[in-house]
């Protein structure tokens, strides 16, 4: 047996003592061992660093965004561009004192990419996205921690010129007549969508509005709009008529429903439950946005007018009409509740585009 022992060490010595090969002593093996694991744990680390510094700027941001008073929507926005922008920039050992405006470029480029599961970010989506990032290092550049805001010297992404859905006077006519009122449901629709098209509401804006937001003697509603902008938007006779006789004799009998409704915990899409809110679900509770976008497809689809259309379709057809009845832009930008002409001047280019159609179905030479 010690025989054997010895002949198998021996053996173990000479394959370990043979030419081109290195002989390593069991210290060294766990050494290397020893060096591999800090060298992972100081890995670990920094990425755990890099996390609670991205987390400190995300922070720092919906703070400002609160005292700012910016929308709940906006802020999830921004909160959600932020964590995929940083999850990025951690894989690449980046804080955010270390992000440069070529970081920032490189980052849209690979929002544009096209991934094999499918298409990259639209033009639109990259924009938006920039915009969270510029207002995350605004953030970090108003409480010291970088000197330039590096999305700054980045350019948006150049988006298409994509104009509005919008209808005829003649389809919003048709649409708007074809509602009936034989039931609260019909009621408030025909009050929603008259509102819609009388004032160019938003959908949010829509269903944002109370009972006293109705100003009956002015003909006028308040509205309050993006970045929580008040707003004062003259209401049309029609548009007047339907929300008084939803209110007389449909809102009343929706809100009755609201014992019988399921709760909010039970409901998490519904808004909470508000008392003196303008437009009421069939359980009692205020609308929400999807409950108006799929009320006008189903009045869309029943009538055969406007298939396909928007809310915002609505908000379009407004602006684009005042403009064909001789609005100035000025007007039609705070009716809208615009924050700069530049947004609303995109209704010059769909009216160029009806005046051309014109000239080519008309003139004869054309």
């Amino acid at each position: 047996m010690t025989v054997s022992r010895e002949g198998n060490t021996g053996s173990a010595l000479s394959r370990a003592q043979r030419p081109g090969r290195r002989s390593i002593a069991h210290g060294e093996v766990v050494q290397a061992m020893s060096i591999g694991m800090e060298e992972e744990g100081a890995a670990t680390g920094e990425q755990a660093q890099l996390r609670g510094a991205w987390a400190e700027a995300s922070a720092l941001l919906e703070g400002d965004l609160r005292r700012r008073d910016a929308a709940p929507r906006t802020r999830r926005a921004y909160a959600i561009d932020v964590d995929r922008f940083a999850a990025w920039a951690i894989g690449r050992g980046l804080a955010p004192q270390g992000v440069d405006p070529k970081t920032v470029r490189r980052y849209v480029a690979h929002l544009s990419e096209r991934p094999p599961s499918g298409e990259g970010a639209a033009p639109s989506t990259s924009a938006r996205k920039l915009a969270a990032l510029r207002a995350l290092f605004a953030s970090q550049r108003e409480h010291g921690h970088i000197a330039q805001n590096p999305a700054d010297l980045v350019s948006t992404p150049r988006r298409g010129s994509h104009l509005p859905r919008v209808l005829s006077a003649r389809e919003a006519k048709d649409l708007l007549d074809a509602i009936g009122a034989s039931d609260p449901l019909e009621l408030r629709d025909r009050a929603i969508f008259e509102l819609a098209y009388s004032c160019g509401l938003r959908a949010e804006e829509l269903v944002s509005l109370g009972c006293a937001d109705v100003d009956h003697d002015g003909e006028q509603l308040r509205v309050e709009g993006k970045g929580r902008k008040t707003r004062f938007v003259p209401v049309g006779e029609p548009a007047m008529a339907a929300v008084r006789a939803y209110l007389e004799r449909g809102r009343s009998k929706l809100a009755s429903e609201d014992a019988h409704a399921p709760s909010a915990a039970s409901s998490p899409a519904l808004p909470p439950s508000a008392p003196d809110a303008l437009f009421l679900s069939k359980t009692g509770r205020p609308l929400g946005t999807g409950d108006v976008r799929r009320r006008l497809r189903m009045w869309t689809a029943r009538v055969g007018v406007g298939q396909g259309a928007s809310p915002h379709a609505l908000r379009h057809s407004f602006a684009t009409h005042l403009l064909d009845g001789g609005a100035d832009l000025r007007s039609i930008q705070e009716l809208l509740g615009h924050a700069s002409v530049s947004s609303t001047q995109i209704y010059t280019r769909v009216e160029s585009a009806r005046l051309r159609s014109a000239y080519a179905r008309s003139h004869p030479r054309a």
